[in-house]
This record gives C-alpha cells, structure tokens and sequence, in this order.
C-alpha cells in the first residue's frame, strides 16, 4: 500500500483554518500562493498518496483560487504536468495566455514550471494529478500547445481520465508494484493524449493502434495453423513491412508473439487437472503442427517437457 497524506480542517479551530489551508497548499504542491475569495470561513481536506512517481491528490474544499507567479515557479524542485479532474465544482485554469474550465468528466493540464493561476468559485471535490515533466517525453511533444486545454470529452483522454480516477480510488488495496506500474500507465495515456491535442497522432500512435489490432486478431484466431504475418497482413489489409513495424521494439517477432501465446494457452490447459487430452492433441488444437517442434519450444519455455509438466502440475 502506498503512503499517504492526509491534511484536514476538521482538527483546527475555525479562526485558524484559512491560514492553515493556505500553508498546507504552499507546501504540498510546492509554493502557491492561495486566496479565499475574502471568506473568513473555510473547511477543506487533503488525501495524496502516489502511484510511482506520480502523485494523486484529492482535494475537497470550499471556493478558493490559488497563483503560481514567474518567480515561484524559477524556484520549485521538480517540474510537473498538473492535472485538475473536478467530481465535483469546476475548476478554470490561466496559463501561457490561454484558459479553460473543467467540470465532471473533464480534466485540464498545466505545467508547474511555468506561472498559472486557478480559480475554484465554488465547492469542489477535485482529483489533482502530477506528473513528472521528464517522464512524458516532452522533447518530442509541442507541451506548451497542450497546456489550459481541456481534455477527458471522448478518445484517449476519456481513457486517461478513467484510469487516474480508478488509480487514485483503488491505490490502497494495491501492492507497490503494481501501484507503480499504473502511474506508468498515467503517465502513457497522458501522453497519448497530449500527441492527439498537438497533432502528432502520426507514426508512434498510429503503429501502435496497428499492433493492438494484430494482437487481437492473434487471439481470435490462435488456433488456426495457417495464422502467420502473411495471413495477419491479408486479413487486415496492410503490408508486411507495415506489420513488421507495428512489432518493432517490442523485443519479439510476430511470429515469436503468436508461438509465445500458443504455448502460453497449452501451459494453462495442461495445468487443469481435469485435462486428459493427450498431448499432441492438445498441441495440435492450439495450432502446432508438429509435435516433436511442439516438445522441443514448450521444453524451452518452460524447463521441461509437456509430460514433465503435466505431472508436476
């Protein structure tokens, strides 16, 4: 389970209450100055916790605004892209010339490293996200087009927007690994959305939308023999270099892709007990088409034979 923070009203007296809000904003997002709309009232609460490098934060508070000015931004450690997901209340974000109000199914991002400044005229229930600037890629991304821009309509950025409300609600009930391994999907999606917005939805998401249809064709028709790139390309009407491409980096063929699912399949079959198939049989159903090439990979695969296996199982 990550760790957590947890910073809330409740436990300070009301005279004292907008000044604590304020302090804590400074310090936990790294020096931003806050005001309250001139209210004398206030009640707010904090609950950030991480996913890896990514830091989620719930925020629940009544109407505040708060600025980041040229100099405080000069001054902070760590660069983020900040993301504002309101479930509740809106939230409308200035940055670089530009703004945007997000409510209830929309987020909208900004970059710590630049001046902003966010008003929040009513209560809100917000879901704040950061990520690490480095993290994204900027190098290769036009971020400066994205930022105050809204985002989570529809396409990827629904997607993204999903993920980092399912993240945050599920993250106590998640080992540190896996914990991890979903701000790294944040962070992708994040990603992916910014390309989309920018216009550079070109070679890298456009090989990788090719390669998820490969690989559900894969699924779909693993137990077929004949299943091979030439079949894949006719299938889905393209090229083989394209398809080649579709898997470059990815550290195996496709062919390697399909015989690595194929045995993948016959492990599971042959590790339930109700299973007495012979093998062959079983090799054969799940595309193989010689079983002495079948022994020979599975033995790879796995460190023993398919009777081996078997028993062991």
């Amino acid at each position: 389970m990550a760790d957590s923070t947890v910073l809330s009203t409740d436990a300070v007296a009301a005279r004292d209450r907008a000044p604590q809000w304020c302090e804590w904003i400074w310090q936990h997002f790294g020096g931003l100055r806050s005001d309250l709309y001139g209210d004398t009232e206030f009640d707010g609460h904090i609950a950030a916790t991480r996913a890896g490098d990514v830091i989620l934060t719930r925020l629940e508070a009544d109407r505040h605004r708060v600025l980041r000015t040229p100099d405080m931004a000069r001054t902070s450690e760590t660069g983020y892209l900040k993301i504002v997901a309101p479930w509740q209340g809106s939230a409308v974000v200035q940055q670089e010339g530009r703004e945007a109000c997000a409510r209830d199914g929309a987020w909208v991002i900004y970059d710590t490293t630049g001046s902003y400044e966010i008003a929040n005229p009513e209560r809100v229930d917000h879901l704040i996200v950061m990520v690490p600037h480095e993290s994204v890629g900027e190098r290769s991304l036009r971020v400066g087009d994205a930022m105050a821009r809204r985002f989570g309509a529809n396409g990827i950025s629904r997607v993204a927007l999903e993920t980092m409300r399912n993240t945050y609600l599920e993250l106590p009930h998640m080992s540190e690994s896996a914990a991890r391994g979903a701000g790294e999907l944040i962070t992708r999606l994040v990603q992916l959305s910014l390309m989309e917005a920018t216009g550079q939805e070109t070679a890298l998401t456009q090989r990788e939308a090719l390669r998820d249809r490969i690989r559900a064709y894969v699924q779909q028709h693993l137990r077929d023999s004949a299943l091979s790139a030439d079949s894949i390309a006719a299938a889905l009407n393209c090229s083989r270099r394209h398809l080649y491409n579709a898997f470059a980096g990815e550290g195996e063929s496709i062919a390697a892709y399909i015989q690595r699912q194929r045995l993948q399949a016959c492990v599971r079959e042959l590790q339930q007990a109700s299973a007495q198939r012979p093998i062959t049989d079983i090799a054969l159903s799940w595309g193989f088409g010689n079983p002495s090439h079948f022994s020979r990979v599975f033995r790879d695969h796995t460190g023993k034979s398919p009777s081996e296996f078997r028993r062991g199982g």
